[in-house]
Parts: C-alpha cells; sequence; structure tokens
C-alpha cells in the first residue's frame, strides 16, 4: 500500500479552489505535498523540487494518461479511466520512448521549419482581430477579450500549421475546448455524449483532410504525418491522435496565456504603463505570467515501479498530478512567489511548458504568438480596466487554468 496521506480534509474541487486554486497549493506545499486524493490512487505533487525531480524520472514515471481526477454526481472524488484499460494509443505529449521520441520529432520536423516564417501570419491574424477590437472599443463598446483574441488567434495558427482551412476556425474552436472539457473533472452525466459527439466529429473531420494530404502531401504538419505514415513510420489513427492532441494542448495553452496576461494588465495599470515604456520587457512578462497563471495546472503521470517520491512511498499503479501552478509558485524557490517581477533572476525556471523530454514542442509559438499580442495591446492603448459590474470568470475545472469570459474596456492610443 502507498503511504497514506495525513492530511485528507484538502479538496481539490472545492468551489473556492476551483476560482482560486492558489490557498489550496499553498495548504498541500506546507501540510501534505504529495497528496493521496481520498478514495484514489491519485497523488498531488505540489512542490517544486519533487514535480521538478518527477519530470526528470521517466523510468518510474510514465508519461501515458491513464486517468484523470473527477468528482461523481454524489460529489465524491473517483478516477476515470481514460485510456479504456489499455486499448487507447498512447501519442506525442502522453507518450514514453520511444514513441515520443517519433511522434516529436515529426512535429517538430514541421515546427522547426515554420516557427520563423509563422511570424508574418502571426502579425496578420493579430491585425484582423485588433482591427474589429479597435472598431468596438471606438464605439464605447465592453470586449470580451476571450473570443476575441485569445480563443482566436491560437486556434488560426495551429490550423495554419496543420494545413486546415481558415473557414473551419469557429468549428475547431468548439472542438477543441469540448475535448480538453473531458480531462477537468467536472462533467454533467448529461452533457458527456455532446462531449463525445465533439471528439467524434473532431476525429472524422482531421481524418479526412489526413486522407487528402495522403493523396498530395503538402509541406504542413498534415503532409509530414501522410509521408510517414506512407514510410511505414506511423498508422493513420495515430498520425489523427497526434493533430487531436495538438489542436487541443496547443489551442487551450496559448488561449489561456493571452487571456491570463491581458487580465494582469487589467488588473496592474502600471504595468501596462512600464511595458509601454519598456516594450522589450514582454518577454519578461511573459514568463512571469506563465509561471503566475500557469495554462495547465498539472499533468498527470503513472507509476510504473514501487518507489518514492518526496519522502512517500508509491507503489507501481499509483497516479501522480503534477501540480505546474503550485510548483510556480513555491515560495522556497521563487522569492515573492505571488507577485508580478519583470526583474525577477532566473525567470524560465519555472515549469509551465513542462521539463525534461516533454518540454512543450510548442513554446517557441506560444512566445511568438504572445509576444505579438501584448506588443499590440499594450501599443494600441492608453487604459485597460475589468468592465465592471461585469467579471472574469475562469473554466471550471482542475486541468486548465483558461477564461470563460474576461470583459474588458480599453482607452485606444
Amino acid at each position: 500500500m502507498s503511504t497514506p496521506s495525513a492530511t485528507p480534509a484538502l479538496d481539490v474541487f472545492a468551489p473556492g479552489a476551483l476560482e482560486d486554486p492558489f490557498a489550496l497549493f499553498a495548504r498541500l506545499r506546507a501540510e501534505d505535498p504529495i497528496h493521496r486524493v481520498p478514495g484514489t490512487r491519485v497523488h498531488l505533487v505540489s512542490r517544486w523540487d519533487d514535480v521538478h525531480g518527477a519530470v526528470l524520472r521517466p523510468d518510474d514515471f510514465s508519461s501515458n494518461l491513464r486517468v484523470v481526477l473527477a468528482r461523481g454526481p454524489d460529489g465524491t472524488v473517483r478516477e476515470q479511466v481514460m485510456d479504456g484499460n489499455g486499448t487507447v494509443e498512447q501519442v506525442l505529449a502522453t507518450a514514453d520512448d520511444p514513441a515520443h521520441k517519433l511522434h516529436r520529432g515529426l512535429l517538430m520536423a514541421t515546427l522547426g521549419k515554420r516557427v520563423r516564417s509563422l511570424s508574418a501570419y502571426v502579425d496578420a491574424q493579430v491585425d484582423e482581430c485588433w482591427a474589429e477590437i479597435a472598431d468596438r472599443a471606438h464605439a464605447g463598446e465592453v470586449i470580451d477579450w476571450v473570443p476575441a483574441m485569445a480563443d482566436a488567434l491560437p486556434i488560426a495558427v495551429i490550423a495554419h500549421l496543420i494545413g486546415l482551412p481558415h473557414d473551419d476556425l469557429d468549428r475547431l474552436v468548439g472542438w477543441v475546448f469540448d475535448s480538453t472539457e473531458m480531462l477537468g473533472g467536472l462533467v454533467e452525466a448529461d452533457r458527456m455524449p455532446h462531449l463525445y459527439a465533439s471528439v467524434v466529429d473532431l476525429w472524422a473531420y482531421l481524418e479526412q483532410h489526413l486522407a487528402g494530404a495522403l493523396e498530395s502531401p503538402g509541406d504542413d504538419l498534415l503532409g509530414v504525418l501522410a509521408q510517414a505514415h506512407q514510410r511505414g513510420e506511423i498508422g493513420a489513427s495515430t498520425a489523427v491522435l497526434i493533430l487531436i492532441q495538438l489542436v487541443g494542448a496547443g489551442g487551450e495553452s496559448t488561449a489561456s496565456l493571452l487571456g491570463s496576461m491581458a487580465r494582469v494588465l487589467a488588473e496592474r495599470p502600471d504595468l501596462h504603463q512600464r511595458l509601454r515604456a519598456e516594450p522589450d520587457l514582454v518577454d519578461a512578462f511573459t514568463d512571469e505570467v506563465l509561471r503566475l497563471e500557469s495554462p495547465f495546472r498539472g499533468h498527470y503521470r503513472t507509476v510504473l515501479r514501487d518507489t518514492d517520491l518526496g519522502g512517500r512511498s508509491l507503489n507501481a499503479g499509483d497516479h501522480l498530478l503534477l501540480l505546474w501552478a503550485s510548483a510556480n509558485r513555491d515560495e522556497t524557490h521563487f522569492e515573492r512567489p505571488d507577485d508580478v517581477d519583470l526583474d525577477r533572476p532566473r525567470l524560465r525556471q519555472h515549469l509551465a511548458f513542462g521539463k525534461g523530454m516533454h518540454f512543450c514542442a510548442g513554446s517557441a509559438l506560444a512566445r511568438l504568438e504572445a509576444t505579438a499580442v501584448i506588443r499590440r495591446l499594450v501599443t494600441a492603448t492608453t487604459e485597460i480596466s475589468i468592465a465592471a459590474p461585469d467579471q472574469p470568470v475562469w473554466v471550471p475545472s482542475i486541468f486548465v487554468r483558461r477564461h470563460a469570459r474576461l470583459p474588458l474596456r480599453l482607452t485606444l492610443a
């Protein structure tokens, strides 16, 4: 048996923790940093040293996504099986080597060549989104930043990278966020059929476009995956799974970052003015927001063999939820961790993009998008504020940290 946790009262699904998890994370770090969730074999890992150490031990902790935490209709927390008891293939971020190395290599073959060339496309998409935002702001309208920019830009860029039609972006946005909602642990029973249907529709859509690429491969990711399939390196279903994971992770993480950056500027006019005066600090601001509001609260690992972590005994078959969002506010690793400090030393020691072999393959692309958006936002406005009495709304999830709504009032420069 795994060593039991000492603090069973901690509840990651408590309403306050869903809205603002950082007080709970601080308690976890102080009282029970490897906390076994009662009634499950899932352990919440909250300290920077333990999270950092776990990702560097792939022989002990597999990236395979086997289960997620979920709250049942009666309020109890349980494990929800995600891999069909071993029947669902693991790809890219949830795969272990050698499959992970192959999948990542195919992705980087596209990303590595195209990130710099994507800069012009990103700028054009920011221009398109901003033109509509500016017209509405000039008319005195409240801007919901989420659909106007935070959700719209990442999906457009990912679709362009893959080779999907621009006209399909609205459908892709819905499918992407439906797929990640299933990992958040809070899906009501009557909503599950809709989410399953979205995944099926997304699969069929990507399968159709892969079939087209098999007939005539281009220089986009669809073409790279089609050629890998033709060489016998991956199956068609593997290619589709890679695409599903890419649109989900890429869309989700960058949408989160763009929303959180805008909110911080709305709540901190001093930062807005400093970035207007010193635009070279946008990179530092990006890293501080990544650390402060990590787009993914955590990712799961599966324990492969009896071992220990942070002084806690673990058994083969246990699971970890590595809490990036908690590790990134660990007071033993970051001075004044709840503050935005653009002059912070070791700015990039945060774990928002992961670490080790699964370090986010799209991190450079996310930075490219964030830089383009925030430079435009700070230079094109003199004031940014939350449009009271409206309030921002977070997506209810223990997996992601993304805004469902962010009402802003913008004063144009």
